[in-house]
């Protein structure tokens, strides 16, 4: 065994044998103060073993050639050269570079051996292995935390900033998950044990909670009653509904209905025109998104109709969405929607199609496959209609496990596997 990785009973070369003393409370060695820099290249070099003593020892004095090796005050690099002359300005691996003599670094490989074993290594020792039979080797690191990009893809097209994602089980996904992976950066897959309807649903409620410009809000006409803003509001969670004189998006815009407009409003029956805010705050068709939340802080409001020339509405900015992006700002949000991304999956099943259909209608953006077996015709057909039909949602396919199998759905089309 080597001295560093035994405790109490330490076995080294004969030849240090009254020279180095090893502790059993911190586990460290030391060299005593007559050796040399060459004795010290030829470590674990004589075959005969005997045991040390544990008795405590003195530091060693300055100039001993592993000196460099004990462990540095916080904050310092590891075997780093003294930089101290250098300008503090010159960042990165290149100033902060570990620089270790040859001959201590053959030291080293003669008294500790290689650090754990390469991928290759590793597999060609113990074919079988499980989460719990290895560790992974920390190294030496030259920058934060926060310089870490953890950004990846999951499909051809879409990249996360957070390397996860909720598996498509009904005990796991459904809107709330959703919703929560993906402010975190991730993205949720929601299930399809239950009805075209409640997914569709579901992927709904993730594609509404965060928004950038609301390009098909909830709009009421002139007709309209108190009565159905305030199932708007139980339903769906929100008030702000901007009244048009048609009653869809398009319209010319009347005026909005908000929750101050009805908080003390006792007769459901009365029309929203009654109550109806007219003096509106309004952007001009063709802002941009940045320019229009500069309006919507600076004058307070929150909600935020985009008209045309003509006065005709055809969008709207919500200041609760502009909350959530100042409170979240690593989440995984559509490029041109600013929408919060939502996966869906679906089986191979001909009425599956009919569910795809159903959840292309509510901009899912991706679509997993959800087959123990990837390589199947049914599956190859799925992606193929997916495709076909629905050209701007990506779709993973699988499970898949050899190389070939991968090939077959990569010819089928598929974005991910």
């Amino acid at each position: 065994e080597k001295c560093r990785r035994k405790v109490g009973m330490t076995t080294v070369d004969t030849h240090f044998k009254d020279k180095l003393e090893v502790s059993n409370t911190d586990h460290a060695y030391k060299h005593p103060p007559e050796l040399s820099l060459e004795a010290s290249a030829t470590l674990s070099s004589s075959p005969a073993k005997t045991h040390t003593s544990r008795k405590s020892f003195e530091k060693e004095p300055p100039g001993s050639p592993l000196t460099s090796l004990r462990s540095p005050a916080f904050g310092h690099i590891p075997m780093s050269p003294d930089r101290s002359h250098l300008s503090p300005q010159v960042p990165g691996y290149v100033s902060n570079r570990p620089e270790i003599p040859p001959e201590i670094l053959e030291a080293l490989s003669k008294l500790t051996g290689q650090d754990g074993f390469t991928l290759a290594e590793l597999v060609a020792e113990q074919p079988g292995l499980t989460y719990d039979d290895f560790l992974m080797l920390p190294g030496h690191i030259y920058f934060a935390p926060g310089d870490v990009s953890t950004n990846t893809r999951i499909t051809r097209n879409i990249r996360l900033r957070a390397p996860f994602v909720s598996s498509p089980m009904d005990t796991v996904s459904e809107s709330a998950v959703a919703i929560a992976m993906a402010l975190m950066g991730g993205i949720g897959i929601v299930h399809y044990n239950c009805s075209i309807e409640e997914q569709a649903a579901m992927v709904r409620s993730v594609k509404r909670f965060k928004n950038g410009f609301i390009t098909n809000p909830m709009v009421m006409g002139l007709d309209a009653k108190v009565a159905d803003v305030l199932d708007v509001k139980q339903t769906r969670g929100f008030s702000g509904v901007p009244i048009t004189d048609t009653g869809k998006i398009g319209g010319k815009l009347l005026g909005i209905v908000c929750t101050r407009d009805i908080d003390f409003v006792a007769d459901r029956e009365m029309s929203v025109t009654e109550v109806m805010t007219q003096k509106l705050v309004v952007a001009r068709e063709g802002c941009t998104l940045t320019e229009a939340n500069e309006l919507m802080k600076s004058s307070k409001v929150g909600k935020l109709p985009i008209v045309n020339g003509n006065g005709q509405l055809v969008a709207l900015i919500s200041r609760t969405d502009l909350l959530k992006h100042r409170d979240y700002p690593m989440s995984s949000v559509d490029k041109s929607s600013k929408q919060l991304l939502c996966g869906a999956a679906v089986g191979t099943r001909d009425s599956d199609r009919a569910r795809v259909t159903a959840l292309a209608a509510e901009h899912v953006d991706v679509i997993v496959i959800d087959s123990a077996q990837g390589d199947s015709t049914f599956q190859a057909d799925m992606i193929r209609f997916i495709k076909a039909n629905f050209p701007s949602i990506d779709v993973v396919g699988g499970n898949v496990v050899t190389s070939r199998q991968a090939a077959h759905l990569i010819a089928a089309g598929c974005d991910g596997l």
